[in-house]
């Protein structure tokens, strides 16, 4: 332990190179000034304290003891004393200002940072993110989000993650207005960003994510087409719409049916939601009673929701399906059964919508004849079977309501 008096020379020493440093007008010239300076951060609290004020004032001027004023600071930052790693911190920013090599080294060590316990620590190193952010926020995200994308890294920690995720939600999320100029270019960047990072995430993660990104002006109201489609693009990603089915795999039915509401607004706006008519009908549909019974209803409810914004083609290739699931709920006689009036009320729904979208399909599926015109019209063919058995089911179910 250093005594007193000790300490109060390596503080006046310390101080002595500061000042000629300060009014040395070429610094570069006062090397054994900033060595010393680089040294006391072997010695006592006191001038370790000060030496981490210091190292990053001068650091600019002295680019060939760059490595060795880095590592001596760095090493501060693991001091035992709260006060010389707090001031340690406080430093950081300081480093890339003029250096701006530096930004993606010092924002990894704040990300690492971030996982501090101490209260007044972690708002120190809060205050040097955002403050090297506004340095250069292109570069400082991209290091940021580097924490996020290494899941599959042995040495990234778990909780490094959660708090950088955190702490871009609670602390860059609101200031987006401010710190993404310009504006367009650095919406795109944070968006490819966010892309990277969605290899493995959470539903309540990914739902931050996108409500982010519907909230940026590239995806406005005015967005044009391209970047609807981009966004639908990331939600199918998410929903694993090229993986084969499975009706057991519980986690994959979760995310699909939640990306399918969560896509419904951007189908509303003109997105087209082929992809997820398309794997519904193909994989979902043909083991419908398979699923469990609380995710059937969600299910047939966001059919119901996505088919007024189908297009004639899709409509057409899942009308069929539709009209099976139709007859299988629509009782054609009374039973002792109970009928599920919600499941339905969703069928009858969609059915409306995607039958108008495609109006000649509903002759050869169920009588309906609608003239288009069109030889798919089949005008030619008999299908009153299906038309009086469509019928009795159809108002069967509306005098049971």
């Amino acid at each position: 332990m250093t005594d007193a008096s000790e300490e109060a020379k390596q503080i006046e020493k310390l101080y002595e190179f500061g000042e000629r440093l300060n009014e040395a007008k070429d610094k570069s010239q006062n090397v054994k000034d900033y060595e010393g300076i680089i040294d006391a951060t072997k010695t006592s609290i006191k001038a370790k304290q000060l030496a981490a004020q210091l190292i990053p004032r001068f650091f600019k001027f002295f680019p060939n003891l760059s490595s060795r004023a880095l590592n001596a600071h760095f090493d501060l930052i693991e001091e035992e004393d709260l006060a010389v790693r707090v001031q340690a911190i406080r430093g950081l920013p300081l480093f890339c200002k003029d250096t701006k090599e530096y930004i993606s080294k010092i924002v990894d060590i704040l990300g690492q940072l971030l996982t501090a316990e101490e209260i007044v620590e972690r708002d120190a190193v809060h205050k040097a993110l955002m403050s090297v952010l506004r340095q250069d926020v292109k570069e400082s995200l991209t290091a940021l989000f580097k924490h996020i994308w290494n899941v599959e890294d042995p040495s990234q920690d778990d909780t490094i993650r959660d708090k950088v995720l955190c702490f871009i939600r609670d602390k860059v999320f609101p200031l987006k207005a401010e710190l993404l100029r310009p504006q367009e270019e650095m919406e795109m960047h944070i968006t490819d960003l966010i892309k990277k990072s969605l290899g493995d995430v959470t539903g309540a993660e990914f739902r931050m994510f996108m409500d982010f990104l519907k909230s940026l002006s590239i995806f406005g109201e005015k967005a044009p087409p391209e970047r609807l489609k981009e966004l639908i693009g990331i939600i199918e990603g998410q929903a694993d719409l090229d993986a084969q089915f499975d009706v057991s795999d519980a986690d994959h039915i979760d995310r699909l049916i939640s990306c399918l509401f969560m896509a419904i607004p951007f189908f509303v706006r003109g997105a087209s939601g082929s992809k997820f008519l398309n794997y519904i009908n193909k994989h979902i549909i043909p083991v419908f009673d398979k699923l469990p019974e609380e995710r059937k209803l969600d299910l047939l409810k966001g059919l119901a929701e996505i088919s007024p914004y189908t297009t004639p083609l899709d409509s057409r290739q899942i009308l069929p399906s539709v009209v099976q699931l139709l007859k299988k709920y629509m009782p054609r006689r009374k039973t002792g059964e109970e009928t599920n009036f919600t499941y339905v009320e969703c069928l009858l729904f969609s059915f409306h919508h995607l039958a108008h979208k495609a109006p000649n399909a509903t002759n050869s599926l169920c009588g309906y004849k609608i003239v288009t015109g069109q030889p798919s019209d089949r005008l030619g063919e008999d299908f009153s079977e299906y038309y009086k058995e469509f019928t009795e089911r159809y108002f069967l179910s509306f005098i049971m309501l």
